[in-house]
């Protein structure tokens, strides 16, 4: 469309529309802020639930564990004998262990000098007859073979690999190296092999390696058909005596009692050994939560209660080209601040999760509330229920039974004075996250799954409805300075005309 644009007239058309048509902006400005508002508080509510949902980790993963709570330190006699540390024991050990012998892998080795000089020929050049089958039958980390059930019985299973004529004795050697129970190496200087297993032990009082096959492979790498043979050693047991009691394990890292135990050399004297709780590690563990449950309490009490202002709206996009980056900055500072301001759902929370972590439980002996341990809250009402540590009364606590801490956090019952204080603490953040999630969806759902995305949606349509709308009074407006234009530029002619005569 041509617009004529004051050409007769001498009026600024463009000028002239463009501020009719701010006036009738202003109707889409405030729904556009509307919904930039709305985006701002979407994004605080998912901050929020940000916060819970990595309090709620640490709390599954720190207090929540019972591991957190057996953590231990070991005192042993001769560290260079002996290693003891705890698994999954709750209660504290001691005990004493002489080494009588290590656990040794089994191993086998070529005869003699094998004719190999290059193992990335193929078999066919190295005069193996291919295809062949060779089977490798290891020890595994229990000391014994694995299985497999063939025509009802439980039998051998063993690694089987067939060879083919395209083969390189590197590929084979690899092959076996990464599927089979033992490592296969070739030496080119002296021109042997060795085969190793991976476990170490005493397979039953059998050979530990057995390899087998038809054919001419096992001829080539100049060895034994397994390692009872010549160039063969039999793995070998570690041998122990446990408390007087002698004892022998495949690996010489083995469990006794929930605690792990790794001989590494044999002794001539009795190794003691005893343990106590990590008062340090525990100590970190539930310092850790306290400072993450203040920081959530603090998160949640700022946006709460965070200043609203009103007279700062959402800056359209003409206002911002009117302003410096520095103006807008402290102009949407206030624009977005209290767009949770007084939250139901979040004033809820913080009143809940007091409750649960100052009521006692019920149902359990001795320490039974977070006092008990030395923590409590902050002098400071203000600071809305903010926890504190006292270190001597919670490293004693810690020292005489770390297990009533963990039931005392983690105790299960039906109702919720019988639960544990951070079982309580997880089902108010789960309720509470859910009702934000409801409110404010999360990354990657859809709009029409959430209140607050049901309303950008709306104010979509609405903005979409009113620019359309725009438009086409745009248009009418440049219709009607067009046709005045055009009325103006005839009158213009005929006057010139009528003077023309007179003259």
């Amino acid at each position: 469309m041509v617009r004529i644009s004051g050409l007769a007239s001498g009026m600024d058309i463009d000028e002239l529309v463009k501020s009719m048509m701010q006036a009738e902006r202003v109707p889409l400005d405030k729904l556009t802020q509307k919904k930039q508002y709305s985006e701002w508080q979407r994004d605080d509510y998912r901050s929020m639930n940000t916060a819970l949902s990595e309090l709620d980790t640490l709390i599954r993963d720190g207090i929540g564990k019972q591991s957190s709570f057996i953590k231990k330190k070991v005192t042993i006699s001769n560290p260079d004998a002996v290693s003891v540390k705890n698994v999954n024991s709750t209660s504290d050990f001691s005990g004493n262990i002489k080494v009588n012998g290590l656990a040794k892998a089994a191993t086998m080795t070529s005869t003699e000098k094998s004719a190999v000089t290059d193992p990335k020929k193929k078999l066919s050049e190295l005069g193996i007859t291919t295809p062949q089958d060779i089977t490798i039958l290891a020890i595994n980390k229990d000391g014994g073979f694995d299985t497999e059930v063939k025509d009802g019985a439980t039998v051998e299973k063993p690694y089987t690999l067939t060879l083919n004529a395209d083969d390189t004795l590197e590929s084979v050697i690899n092959k076996i190296n990464a599927n089979s129970g033992v490592t296969l190496f070739f030496d080119e200087t002296s021109q042997k092999f060795s085969i190793t297993a991976k476990n170490t032990g005493d397979a039953k009082g059998r050979p530990e390696i057995e390899l087998g096959g038809t054919g001419d492979f096992f001829n080539v790498l100049k060895m034994s058909s397994n390692n009872e043979g010549a160039g063969g050693t039999i793995g070998e047991n570690a041998s122990i005596t446990y408390n007087g009691l002698d004892i022998s394990r495949p690996s010489n890292t083995f469990q006794i009692n929930g605690a792990e135990i790794t001989v590494k050399q044999k002794t001539a004297d009795t190794v003691t050994f005893s343990s106590t709780a990590d008062v340090d590690a525990i100590l970190d563990t539930i310092t850790q939560f306290v400072n993450k449950y203040n920081e959530v309490i603090k998160k949640v009490q700022d946006k709460t209660g965070e200043a609203k202002y009103r007279s700062f709206t959402p800056l359209t996009s003409e206002q911002k080209k009117a302003m410096t980056e520095d103006e807008v900055k402290l102009w949407e500072e206030k624009a977005k601040s209290g767009t949770l301001k007084s939250d139901s759902t979040l004033k809820s929370l913080l009143t809940t999760m007091r409750s649960s972590l100052y009521t006692s439980v019920d149902g359990i002996t001795g320490i039974n509330n977070l006092s008990s341990l030395g923590i409590t809250t902050t002098k400071n009402y203000l600071e809305g229920g903010k926890l504190t540590i006292d270190e001597d009364k919670l490293r004693a606590a810690i020292s005489e039974d770390p297990n009533a801490i963990y039931d005392m956090f983690m105790a299960n019952g039906a109702e919720k004075s019988d639960k544990g204080l951070a079982r309580r603490l997880r089902d108010d953040i789960e309720s509470s996250m859910k009702a934000i999630t409801e409110k404010a969806g999360k990354a990657g759902y859809v709009n029409n799954n959430f209140t607050i995305g049901k309303l950008v949606d709306g104010l979509d349509k609405k903005i979409s409805t009113f620019e359309a709308k725009l438009t086409k009074l745009e248009s009418r407006y440049y219709n009607q300075f067009t046709a005045m234009e055009k009325a103006i530029q005839k009158a213009n002619s005929q006057s010139a005309s009528l003077a023309s005569y007179f003259s």
